[in-house]
């Protein structure tokens, strides 16, 4: 099974992966070792995170699944939905390119919540790259790339379930079902549902401190591989319904709906994805492959924020087709190909229609070199036209140097372009009194021009082995410049967010400082320092980008006992953040009770968990969050009057829950 396995994931990463057939096989080998592994050999940043790592912690969707990675920052986007932020290189996810199997998968409408949507138990791995990433999937790609990759029905256990309940009221539960059909083809059901069905309010601020939800989540996919002809080939058809009820404590939605008696809000999301994936190795020609990938999705949202109405249907189509091959030896290979993006949007603010349709053609290059010992370079290039974008090209290039052992000098530079959806991006603003004010009107997408950076990055890491022990040190510094951007001006007015053009300069510096050793036998230390300068000229100055940290600091400790007789084992994993000053919007001008600091206070957090692990088909884990119990206060500016002009649960900087207990189980059939 283990051979078959090796030779599946050869296939299919030769097919549909944007790299190399050496470098991949170099990721799977390496992530044998290390729950988190960096190479040495690969062109791009790229860092592969398995599904050892995700459960270090509860790990409930894929917003969760980065709390042990030095790379990424998770924040709380407002103090009402509960719904988790990353960043990366100090930029919000917009400017990340999310794929699945390397599909893009969050954009556009559901870029703020999209994320929850993947169940922490459905994920295999996720490879983050940062800085631009590579042209074949697409032209978006800012700050970084992070691919997802779902549980395999051909090398997957027959029945997985994992069960979780916390002291914030949320339950979940998830049953894997894999079974092979035949020696060709094998199917996955993966059923995913939680809810939260009790209110808190733990601040006393007449808000809840979570949402009342319910989620229901079905993935029906097919797998199928032929090694004789070398055909291999995915379908992915997945089903998910989501709600959730926020506001006050006192709301009640059958009759406070649509009225100033008690401040409340509603997000009723549904989405339909359906997605199919061929690729084939030529018989004869190992390093020659082809790749088609189509994926259709429907997200329909239908929302609203006290009296702010918001809603949203989003209908994709994607299609990707990718040939891969030599010119003359191994050390020079290509992929070229051409793909599609069809975007309808039916999206209304209010009563206002800000319907449209957005589509996109291109043809892309992108040639490798590997002198198959110390250096490696990538060159890509793409040519796009869209119906809003015009005709316009994006070049990329990743480069890699091994100057001695155990050394990797890596830079990378590349071009992005994307229509921001303002909207749907920013729709938390809704819960304020800010009104929304759309300015420089004269462009394509909400009278704005499309947004236009590049992006640079430097890395050096250097393996070492000190006391006997392993261990590593990564540098790395990227900046952002943008050639345009869509300002969102929350440093003008605490009652206006402002959406203009950027007039000026805008970028993001980002530095970290990243050292990993082992420091006893099956103890391992993952520690980070991480500086961001981002400042960007808003109509009223220049300003650090409000609600992020300057100074970051991240340590992580894990521990694991020698596997016992049947399997048994302990399994402990502390993570300790230390999140300093954040430049807070703009509020001088509200009355002094509602005026918040132009600075937040630093803070730290700390997550543990203890997994005992009874044989390799059961274990349980326990841990907690926010151990320290810190709170923002106040998290929401004038609570006691939500439909007032000082209205805001916005400036989120800190968790508004505190100290949060959790349990689960896994259990396994093989």
């Amino acid at each position: 099974m283990k051979k078959r396995t090796t030779i599946v994931l050869v296939l299919l990463f030769a097919a549909f992966n944007s790299y190399s057939q050496d470098t991949l096989r170099e990721i799977k080998v390496q992530a044998k070792r290390k729950s988190m592994q960096k190479t040495y050999t690969l062109s791009g940043n790229t860092t592969l995170v398995t599904k050892k790592e995700l459960l270090k912690a509860a790990c409930c969707n894929l917003a969760e699944s980065f709390e042990t990675n030095p790379s990424i920052d998770v924040n709380f986007s407002d103090a009402l939905t509960g719904t988790k932020q990353i960043k990366m290189l100090g930029l919000t996810s917009p400017y990340l390119m999310m794929t699945q199997e390397n599909i893009p998968s969050v954009r556009g409408a559901s870029q703020v919540y999209g994320l929850s949507f993947t169940p922490g138990p459905w994920i295999e791995s996720i490879q983050i790259t940062k800085g631009a990433g590579s042209v074949v999937n697409g032209f978006e790609s800012i700050s970084g790339q992070i691919n997802t990759e779902l549980i395999k029905p051909m090398s997957e256990v027959p029945f997985l379930l994992n069960a979780y309940g916390s002291t914030d009221s949320r339950f979940e539960l998830n049953a894997n079902f894999n079974q092979k059909l035949s020696d060709k083809w094998a199917t996955s059901l993966l059923v995913h549902g939680n809810i939260r069905d009790s209110k808190m309010d733990k601040n006393d601020d007449g808000f809840l401190d979570n949402p009342l939800q319910k989620q229901f989540n079905l993935l029906n996919r097919y797998q199928y591989y032929n090694a004789e002809s070398g055909w291999v080939s995915f379908i992915n058809l997945q089903y998910m319904n989501d709600t959730k009820l926020m506001g006050e404590t006192s709301f009640d939605p059958d009759t406070d709906k649509g009225t100033n008696n008690s401040w409340g809000s509603e997000i009723d999301t549904r989405k339909l994805d359906v997605s199919t994936k061929i690729g084939y190795v030529f018989k004869d020609i190992p390093f020659q492959s082809f790749g088609f990938q189509n994926a259709f999705s429907s997200y329909d949202q239908n929302s609203y924020f006290g009296l702010n109405g918001y809603n949203m249907q989003q209908n994709s189509f994607y299609s990707n087709l990718i040939f891969n091959s030599i010119i003359n030896n191994e050390k020079n290979k290509f992929a070229t190909g051409l793909n599609f993006t069809y975007d309808s949007y039916n999206e209304f603010v209010n009563t206002t229609d800000y319907s449209r349709i957005d589509n996109t053609v291109g043809v892309f290059f992108e040639y490798t070199y590997d002198n198959q010992d110390n250096f490696s370079l990538i060159l890509g290039g793409r040519a796009d036209y869209g119906n809003r974008l015009g005709v316009f090209v994006t070049p990329r290039i990743h480069m890699k140097y091994n100057p001695w052992e155990k050394g990797v000098l890596r830079v990378s530079a590349g071009r992005g372009k994307r229509p921001a959806n303002i909207f749907a991006e920013n729709q938390t603003l809704f819960a304020s009194s800010r009104a929304f004010n759309v300015t420089n009107v004269g462009g394509k997408i909400y009278g704005l021009d499309p947004e236009i950076a590049w992006n640079y990055g430097v890395s050096f890491m250097q393996g070492f082995k000190l006391f006997n022990r392993n261990g590593d040190v990564t540098a790395d510094f990227y900046r952002t410049n943008f050639q345009n951007q869509v300002v969102v001006d929350i440093m003008q007015s605490p009652q206006q967010v402002i959406f203009h053009n950027l007039d000026g300069v805008s970028f993001a510096n980002s530095f970290q400082l990243e050292f990993n050793y082992e420091l006893a036998k099956r103890l391992e230390l993952r520690s980070a320092y991480k500086y961001y300068d981002i400042k960007t000229d808003y109509l009223s100055g220049k300003y650090q980008r409000p609600l992020q940290a300057a100074h970051r600091f991240f340590g992580n400790l894990g521990y694991e006992t020698s596997i016992k007789d049947k399997g048994k084992q302990w399994k402990f994993d502390f993570t300790y953040n230390w999140i300093g000053e954040q430049q807070l919007p703009y509020t001088a001008s509200n009355p002094v009770g509602f005026q918040l600091p132009e600075y937040s206070p630093a803070y730290s957090l700390m997550n543990a968990q203890i997994t005992r692990v009874f044989s390799s088909t059961f274990e349980v884990y326990v841990g907690g969050e926010n151990i320290g119990n810190y709170i923002q206060n106040p998290a929401i500016v004038d609570a006691q009057n939500p439909f007032g002009p000082y209205f805001d649960a916005t400036i989120l900087y800190a968790p508004v829950f505190g100290q949060m207990y959790y349990a689960g189980l896994r259990l396994k059939i093989k």
